[in-house]
């Protein structure tokens, strides 16, 4: 008898191994395929339907695909001003040409808009990136966010029971009202999705105009005490523990960097160095008497209880 069954397939789809030596995201990988950019063991592919292994010789426009690093993650505090994007075709300023020198090349968790700051995670990972964008990992996206106006707490009901804004449906919010301000409200408002400036489309379809966008935590990772500008590396412990990575034990540590000359971006006054971003949001409010005392629950009832991600 001559035929045998046929062993199965190993090794990993070509576009994720890609993804993981951090040449691309998985998606613009399979772009990379189409195109006629990619070869294995010196044959031009065009379809990432294609397993591979260690011992495949793969190139990405003539260069040879280096191991992979490590899974890596770098919380960095996005100024406003800053575009989320590898280029920009009306030459803005992009937040990959304001990282500190000495950075890997890295791609960003999803995006920030360009009037927007905050926390944005960077990954030299592409593969795992996409998990962290997925909706399906249930990870909340938490914003202070400064509105004007006078809202009432009903104001928001239609965003916590989800809301269809030009015909896109946005899942439900959390939303609490924080307190007033003079002519301007701040707001705690967290999501599941991050759809394209979901936030600012959403109050404005309810009558209120975003003023100022601040992301203070992605899933477990918050922002804490980080400055515009500034970027930390999380040690790889954490990574490991929070994506459910396997690994040994090791205990957090993170190294902050700052690109020097860098301006902050934040509206209003200037924050002081030793407050919290969250802090300096009302800061640049105009209510630094407010945030030296106590300050506000930016922390919705529903939200799951924080995981330390660094000490």
């Amino acid at each position: 008898m001559t035929d045998k069954a046929q062993a199965p397939r190993t090794g990993d789809r070509i576009a994720k191994v890609i993804a993981r030596a951090g040449v691309a995201s998985r998606r613009d990988a399979e772009r990379l395929i189409a195109d006629g950019h990619v070869t294995v063991n010196g044959k031009l592919i065009d379809s990432p339907a294609l397993n591979v292994t260690e011992k495949d010789k793969i190139t990405v426009k003539g260069e040879l695909l280096a191991e992979p690093d490590a899974p890596r993650v770098w919380l960095y505090y996005k100024p406003t001003g800053l575009v989320t994007s590898a280029r920009d075709e009306k030459g803005r300023d992009t937040v990959f040409d304001n990282l500190p020198e000495g950075m890997p090349r890295v791609m960003s968790v999803g995006r920030l808009d360009l009037n927007s700051e905050g926390l944005l995670l960077l990954t030299n990972d592409g593969a795992l990136k996409r998990q962290m964008e997925l909706p399906s990992t249930g990870w909340l996206r938490r914003y202070r966010v400064r509105v004007n106006g006078r809202p009432k707490d009903e104001n928001f009901e239609p965003l916590r029971k989800g809301i269809t804004v030009e015909g896109e449906r946005f899942q439900p919010m959390q939303v609490t009202l924080d307190r007033q301000q003079g002519a301007n409200a701040w707001l705690t408002i967290a999501i599941r999705e991050g759809k394209n400036r979901e936030i600012r489309r959403a109050m404005s379809a309810i009558g209120f105009e975003v003023n100022r966008l601040l992301r203070v935590s992605y899933g477990p990772f918050q922002i804490g005490s980080l400055k515009a500008g500034e970027v930390e590396e999380l040690k790889s412990r954490v990574v490991r523990d929070q994506l459910g990575l396997d690994g040994a034990d090791e205990k957090p540590t993170v190294t902050r960097r700052r690109k020097p000359g860098l301006k902050s971006g934040t509206h209003g006054k200037k924050p002081t160095r030793s407050q919290p971003a969250a802090q300096r949001a009302d800061a640049g409010a105009g209510s630094q008497k407010a945030s030296a005392g106590k300050r506000p629950d930016r922390r919705s009832k529903n939200a799951p209880p924080r995981k330390p991600t660094r000490r």
